[in-house]
């Protein structure tokens, strides 16, 4: 797939397309019926898909100070546009400047004019142009004028009717319910970050972690203990492993912790040196709310359930706490800096 960034980026040979535009935030199931039309489209017609989608997200240009975590980082935006068969994608670099462009402007400058777009394939929910002008029915119009095929793909939705968005992704993660937001993503839902050293109580306890720090993480559920996977790659190779986990998310209330971070501590392994990695975290389920326990060996107790109830979500031999004397230094507790 090629990435395209500003209009230099466009073959000056370019003839014609199959377009479609969106943030795309997450590709979910919503967004793959939209990208699935597009390519399907391109290939009746023997000509490339190009997906326009912006960055940053719109939202947090309109309103400075506004804060829009992104389900997934932007480079994992790119590698799921590619697994769709997407033939390029045009990252727009979103300002004022751009935003000011009409809903005509838009459609004849940038579709027509620079993406050469044959046809236009949208979402119900597609806003386009300054102010949001241009809804659907403002494509289609410009579609028949214009000369070009205008597609509107309907919305998914759940059982009770509520369309499938980013939105509502993200407030099914603040409930903490992973299990939904894997069935609107038809994917786990993922954190990433870059492990460092932290204040070593996991290792002591026999819990050794890998935190990500979760302001930079992505879209991080609410406070609790789940059971998912931390994905690295297997040093030296291009190899993907993925390690069955037992994932804190909160402020560790039983040490009057502060920064929110998401902790990983991986089943049965002491042997794991991931200072300095960046790796990601798969959440699969959510186990229990986080809690303040009135001892450490209260806490210890509750935390070999964790690892019990962990193993059983995963469908994995269940480990208990390992031996604090064979924790590899590298796999301390860890805290993360920057997302991927």
């Amino acid at each position: 797939m090629q990435i395209w960034r500003q209009p230099s980026d466009i073959p000056a040979d370019l003839s014609g397309s199959v377009v479609t535009i969106g943030v795309f935030d997450g590709v979910h199931k919503g967004h793959r019926a939209v990208i699935t039309e597009a390519v399907r489209q391109a290939r009746e017609r023997e000509l490339p898909c190009i997906v326009l989608t912006f960055n940053p997200h719109p939202a947090t240009v309109h309103n400075p100070g506004l804060t829009v975590p992104l389900v997934i980082s932007v480079d994992d935006r790119l590698r799921r546009l590619e697994a769709l068969d997407v033939d390029v994608t045009y990252l727009q670099h979103y300002t004022l400047d751009y935003s000011t462009a009409t809903a005509r402007e838009f459609v004849v400058d940038q579709l027509l004019g620079q993406l050469k777009a044959r046809a236009v394939v949208v979402g119900e929910d597609a806003r386009f142009g300054w102010g949001n002008e241009g809804d659907v029915e403002t494509l289609s119009d410009l579609a028949d004028e214009l000369g070009f095929v205008a597609t509107v793909v309907r919305d998914l939705r759940d059982d009770s009717g509520r369309r499938w968005s980013s939105t509502w992704l993200r407030e099914i993660l603040d409930r903490g319910d992973v299990r939904a937001a894997t069935k609107v993503l038809g994917r786990l839902h993922r954190l990433r970050g870059e492990v460092v050293h932290g204040h070593k109580r996991g290792r002591e306890l026999g819990f050794p972690t890998a935190n990500l720090q979760a302001s930079s993480a992505g879209v991080v559920p609410k406070d609790g203990v789940y059971a998912g996977w931390l994905v690295r790659t297997v040093p030296g190779t291009k190899a993907v492993e993925n390690l069955p986990a037992a994932i804190s998310i909160g402020t560790n209330p039983q040490f009057n912790g502060e920064g929110r971070t998401v902790e990983a501590h991986v089943l049965g392994r002491a042997d794991l040196d991931l200072y300095g990695e960046k790796v990601a975290i798969d959440l699969v389920s959510y186990l229990r709310p986080m809690v303040s326990f009135n001892s450490v060996e209260e806490l210890l107790e509750r935390m070999d359930e964790d690892l019990r109830q962990t193993a059983l979500a995963l469908g994995v031999p269940v480990s208990g706490r390992v031996d604090p004397s064979e924790v590899t230094a590298g796999s301390d507790e860890l805290e993360s800096a920057d997302i991927d």
